[in-house]
């Protein structure tokens, strides 16, 4: 079973016993690769002798694998290529940014800066910028990081983008990392309709965490959300204060450990056969440390460091609540599309009295 995921697999990653073996097949973009690989072992650490033995074979590129029907294992401690740091220390430095200014203050627009080149969605959305014949209150800025590493990551400080009221989210060539930067700010959350989830986003109420934008009218949606929040202004405070919350006390890296903990624990329970090191393999042992010594120096090195959990965990992982009842998870659901088909109904009143 695991074995017909070698073709696109970048690495094989066994846990027997406590121990990881790793069995390398091809390298990954960037270090996405190393540090999910350093995700697992300091979850091995924070929880030890606690994982089930397992096998996985792991697919690091940016593929569409987490949609309605999926989930995504977590990994908070990467991204050394781009300067963003490990989530943790991260998550300070936003809500230290979150107070440098008050939101009543900042730039009255919708802002986005990010790669518009890895999906047709984000191209679009350029579209809404402003320009001389139009004004969607949209400020939107592409993002280079060839000369963003040349230059030293000056412009890219994440902890400094809370400098408008509303912040847009659109989705890449799948979820974006971006998703809980751009939630973490206490700017109103402008989401563009999406197709991919992170693993925390299903709970997200429209109207409450975020404001839902339409992917196929996005200039027209963006120009009604900021002309709303701008009339409405302690509303939309409030639902840029709520995501902010949910992401500083939902998302902490106890949480995310626990998370990862419950999917590779129930990852396990589907396995039919006993996980142990391949024969005739050139799978090799790992830990933390062998990790760290072999990490280039600079940012690999500087954030491996930063994430390292140096004591287990004091307390057990948390206890699994019961599925939701079906009633219930569809009453959930529902509650998400009627404010989304409310905020749209707003949306057509509101160009039907412009036209």
């Amino acid at each position: 079973m695991v074995e017909r995921a070698k073709p696109t697999a970048h690495f094989r990653l066994v846990i027997v016993d406590g121990k990881v073996y790793l069995e390398k097949y091809k390298k990954s973009i960037q270090t996405r690769d190393v540090f999910t690989i350093w995700g697992i072992l300091q979850l091995l650490s924070h929880y030890p002798g606690r994982l089930p033995d397992l096998e996985l074979m792991f697919d690091c590129d940016a593929s569409r694998w987490s949609d309605q029907e999926t989930m995504n294992v977590d990994n908070r401690t990467r991204r050394a290529e781009i300067n963003i740091k490990p989530w943790e220390g991260l998550l300070k430095e936003i809500k230290e940014g979150n107070n440098k200014s008050r939101w009543v203050d900042r730039e009255p627009y919708a802002y986005w800066k990010g790669n518009p080149f890895v999906a047709e969605t984000r191209q679009d959305l350029l579209k809404c910028n402003v320009s001389d014949k139009h004004d969607w209150n949209a400020r939107l800025y592409v993002q280079d990081w060839i000369l963003e590493s040349q230059q030293g990551f000056k412009k890219s400080n994440l902890a400094s983008q809370c400098t408008h009221r509303y912040k847009i989210y659109i989705e890449g060539y799948a979820w974006s990392v971006s998703e809980k930067h751009i939630l973490a700010c206490d700017s109103m959350t402008l989401l563009v309709n999406t197709r991919f989830h992170d693993f925390f986003t299903r709970y997200l109420q429209p109207v409450k965490h975020y404001w839902p934008i339409r992917a196929d009218d996005k200039c027209k949606s963006i120009k009604f959300a900021v002309d709303w929040g701008n009339s409405h202004k302690q509303k939309a405070h409030e639902i840029g204060k709520a995501s902010s919350d949910f992401i500083q006390e939902e998302l902490k890296m106890d949480y995310v450990y626990d998370y990862m903990f419950h999917l590779l624990n129930e990852y396990a329970k589907l396995l039919k056969f006993k996980p142990m090191v391949p024969e005739n393999s050139l799978a090799v042992e790992i830990s933390s440390e062998t990790m760290a010594s072999m990490a280039a120096d600079g940012s690999e090195k500087k954030f491996m460091m930063e994430s390292l959990v140096k004591n287990p965990s004091t307390t057990s992982p948390c206890t699994m609540p019961p599925p939701y009842e079906p009633k219930i998870l569809g009453d959930f659901y529902r509650k998400k599309l009627n404010a989304i088909r409310r905020v749209q109904k707003w949306e057509n009143e509101y160009w039907e009295i412009k036209v």
